[in-house]
This record gives C-alpha cells, structure tokens and sequence, in this order.
C-alpha cells in the first residue's frame, strides 16, 4: 500500500487552496494577494522564548478589543482568520452529516476548510449585483450549521447590504451561526457588523492583521463572538496558538502609535485605489467595479492575454473565477502607476490591432 492510499480518501481528492505564493511567479511587482505595500519596524525581545506562549496572550486580547470596540471575553486569537474558519467548522460541524453554506465568487477557503474535515458543502452563489440571495439561503439552510459570508468581499471588492445581514441574521436564528469574514473592514470600519453582537448571539466576525495592519507574515487573526461561542472555540484551539514574538509584535501594532500609524496608511492606500480606479476605468473596454478593501476586481476584454503580458512582463497580479476579470492588489504609488501604465499601453496596442484588423477585412 502506498503512502498515499495512507491517507483519507476525502484528502487524496482535494484541490488544495491556490495562494498566491502557490502559484509563483517571478517579478518586481507583487500585486497578487491584496499584502500592504508598507513595511514597518518592530522590535522583538527574546527572554522568553524558552517558554511556552499563553494560549490566549491577556495583553494581545486586550489590545484588540479596545481597537474592535468590544469586550475582552469576546475575542480569540488565532493563526490568522483561516484559522478561526477552521476552529468554527471543527467545533459546531459534525463530520459527513452537517452542512457549511457560503456565496461564491468568493473566499476559496470556506469550502476547502469543511472539505478537508468531511462537511458538507451547500453553496449559494450571490446575484447578479453579488448581493445575499437570501430567498435562496433560507430555501437551504436544512442542516447548515455555518453560514459564512465575506464583506468586504474578495475577489469583488464590495460590501454586503447591512439590512440584508440583518435579515440573514433573523433567519438563522436558533439554526445557524453567521460568520462575517471582515478581514478587509479596517478599510471601511463604519461598514462593520461589530455592532450587531450585543443583539445576535449567533453572530461571529473574522478579523485580521494581514491588510491594514501590515502584517501579512505574522499570521495573526481574530475571532469577535460573543462568550458561549469563544469559550467553545477555546475547546479546540492548539494550546498555543500565538507565538510569543508574533504577540509582541501585534500588540506594538494595536498601540495608540500603532494605530496611528495603520490609519495613516490606510489612507494612503485607499488614495492608490482611487488612482488606479480613476486610470483604469478611462480606458476603452475596461470596466472597473467599486472596491472597499486595498483592491480592485478589473474587468477586461481580453483579461487573459493581458494577465500573461503582466506576468511576463514581472508584473504579478491574481486571476479572478470570474469571466474576464483581474483582481488587482492596492501597491504603492510606483507600483500603481507602472502597472497603469503597462495595462494602458498594452489596451491601446490591442485596440489599434483590432481597428486595423477590422480595417483591413472592410478592404478586402
């Protein structure tokens, strides 16, 4: 028997999720995984890296819950929000009999988390303006135990109507709990669904260091819920979860000068966006939709050809699942402005050929 036949048939068959860093690529402008263009200094102590780390650093908790306004019983920290996902199916999902529903286009890892751990997968996708089809939901929702909706949303950039969560929210009542993926909110911070969890016990909301925050490699995330939901969570999460260097450093960044700091370059990336939007969307055949996060879903007439171009040309940008679509990462100003400027010409190339061609067949 081979090593592989070893394993579980479920894991044999799975495709596993295509990072960015999976995928590869070679250049000088990395605009592929929605990562912050800012790299910031840190200092890190070593005394204690002989022992263990908390499982739940008090000081790291604390810190985050004063950034998400809530409080510190209500926040777990994780290895990054796909751990939370992870955490979530694993506790309410028993395996080959509960189901996860989620919206695509969107996060690859809600499927291939529940996959991976033989939970069911119901997917509705969202509508043609990729807003909750909630009419469809609640048709679905027969042995759902999660309901995972993202907002921002990746790979489209937009936010989900408020009163439709709201709606979600009241039909899953005593069903299913509601995960929000806010991984890029501190983007759009009002849009926030924080709010909502004095009111809906069921509500649990992901959050992140990786975008705003600038700490993309430190793999640290959040779990916002309320108690009953944490304290289970708590039940099977690893002993310790977050490195000791990893909690040093994310509390610098919660600081109040930590904080000023992320806000000051939030603004500056959402300055980039509103460039690359502005650029894009003046050129002939493109179609650049709204985004909230630090990207934007770019669509194309001839999306392939162009993201060879790119890549050949050491520009690495990401694919959409969605037709004719780019998703484009939120650089600095250099990098907004050089990957313009190539997509521009590149269009303006491709457009004067296709006249030609279309010339040349009239002649003819």
């Amino acid at each position: 028997m081979s090593i592989e036949e070893l394993a579980r048939k479920t894991i044999r068959e799975l495709t596993p999720y295509q990072s960015a860093r999976r995928l590869g690529g070679s250049g000088d402008i990395w605009l592929n995984a929605n990562e912050s263009p800012f790299a910031n200094e840190y200092s890190v102590t070593c005394s204690r890296l002989n022992r263990y780390s908390e499982c739940q650093p008090a000081e790291l908790i604390q810190a985050y819950a004063d950034y998400a306004g809530v409080d510190s019983k209500q926040v777990l920290t994780s290895r990054g929000a796909d751990e939370g996902i992870e955490l979530l199916i694993r506790t309410f999902c028993e395996p080959n009999q509960d189901s996860i529903l989620y919206c695509p286009p969107t996060y690859g890892m809600y499927a291939i988390s529940a996959e991976t751990f033989d939970i069911n997968t119901k997917i509705v996708p969202l509508t043609p303006e990729w807003q909750l089809d909630l009419p469809s939901i609640e048709n679905n929702l027969n042995g759902v135990k999660l309901v995972f909706i993202c907002s921002p949303n990746n790979p489209t950039g937009n936010v989900m109507k408020r009163r439709d969560i709201e709606k979600l929210l009241d039909m899953t009542t005593d069903k299913a709990i509601v995960v929000v993926d806010e991984a890029y909110i501190d983007f759009c911070l009002e849009t926030s669904t924080v709010d909502l969890l004095a009111k809906y016990p069921h509500l649990v909301i992901l959050r992140t260091l990786s975008k705003a925050f600038a700490l993309a490699g430190l793999r640290c995330g959040f779990t916002l819920a309320n108690t009953d939901v944490i304290n289970l969570l708590l039940k099977v999460i690893a002993p310790y979860p977050v490195p000791v260097p990893v909690a040093d450093i994310a509390v610098q960044a919660l600081s109040v000068a930590g904080r000023a700091k992320t806000k000051y370059q939030v603004l500056d990336i959402s300055a980039n966006r509103a460039y690359l939007q502005a650029g894009l969307g003046m050129l002939p055949g493109v179609t650049v939709y709204d985004g909230y996060g630090n990207y934007l879903l770019v669509k194309f007439s001839q999306a392939d050809a162009l993201f060879t171009a790119l890549w050949d040309h050491g520009i690495i940008l990401r694919r959409s699942p969605i037709e004719n679509c780019i998703r484009i990462s939120v650089g600095n100003r250099d990098e907004c402005e050089k990957t313009l400027a190539f997509i521009r010409a590149h269009v303006i190339s491709q457009g004067n050929a296709s006249a030609n061609n279309d010339e040349l067949n009239a002649s003819n």
